[in-house]
C-alpha cells in the first residue's frame, strides 16, 4: 500500500507564492510519473504539472512560467512551486503518483488566492 501526505497549502493574497510538498510512503516500488492535479468547486479534477521518472516535465497551459514541478527521488518527494497566485488558482490540489499499473492519490490540499 502507497500512502501519499501532502503538506503546503492555505491562504494566500494575489500575486503571493506558495510550495506544495507531497511525500510518498508504503510499498512505493518503481514510479513512473508524479504530479499534480487540481479540482475547483464545481469543476472537474485537471492536471496541473507532472514530472516522469526521467525527469521531464509538464505543464497545463493556464500555469506555464508560474508553477514549477520538482521532485526528490531519495524522498519520494514531489513539490510545486506555484508564484504570481491567481484568484482562479484557487482550488483542491491532489498529487498523484503511479507506479507500474498503479495509481495514487493524496488527500488533497486547499489553495485559497484572495485579497
Amino acid at each position: 500500500q502507497v500512502q501519499l501526505v501532502e503538506s503546503g497549502g492555505g491562504l494566500v493574497q494575489p500575486g503571493g507564492s506558495l510550495r506544495l510538498s507531497c511525500a510518498a510512503s508504503g510499498s512505493v516500488g518503481s514510479i513512473n510519473f508524479m504530479g499534480w492535479y487540481r479540482q475547483a468547486p464545481g469543476k472537474q479534477r485537471a492536471l496541473v504539472a507532472t514530472t516522469t521518472a526521467g525527469g521531464s516535465t509538464n505543464y497545463a497551459d493556464s500555469v506555464k512560467g508560474r508553477f514549477t514541478i520538482s521532485r526528490d527521488n531519495a524522498k519520494n518527494t514531489v513539490y510545486l512551486q506555484m508564484n504570481s497566485l491567481k484568484p482562479e488558482d484557487t482550488a483542491v490540489y491532489f498529487c498523484s503518483l503511479v507506479s507500474g499499473t498503479a495509481r495514487y492519490w493524496g488527500q488533497g490540499s486547499q489553495v485559497t488566492v484572495s485579497s
